[in-house]
């Protein structure tokens, strides 16, 4: 037991699942590649509530897709912004 000046933080937490639940996401976990995802975290009083799911995580492939169509939204957004900038001097200009 402890109160407001003498609470340990970094205590383990209980999970609030039934039995079947935890072992349900157990099992899902210890298949290759698959692994906890945090999907919402909200406050409601004094409790901290977690959503959680099980994914799958990314294939090669899929990161240097992503990867890719940053890179050309990025240069995208920086060659936009630099034909706005040119058309401001010019209408500056005039």
């Amino acid at each position: 037991m402890g109160s407001f000046s003498n609470h340990d933080p970094l205590r383990n937490r209980k999970l609030l699942l039934h039995k079947k639940e935890i072992i349900k996401i157990k099992s899902n976990t210890e298949k290759k590649g698959m692994t906890i995802v945090p999907l919402s975290l909200y406050l409601k009083g004094s409790w901290i509530k977690l959503t959680i799911g099980v994914g799958k995580g990314k294939k090669l492939h899929d990161k240097r897709h992503d990867e890719k169509t940053k890179k050309y939204k990025k240069r995208n957004q920086l060659c936009t912004k630099k034909i706005n900038y040119y058309a401001e001097l010019l209408q500056l200009r005039i």
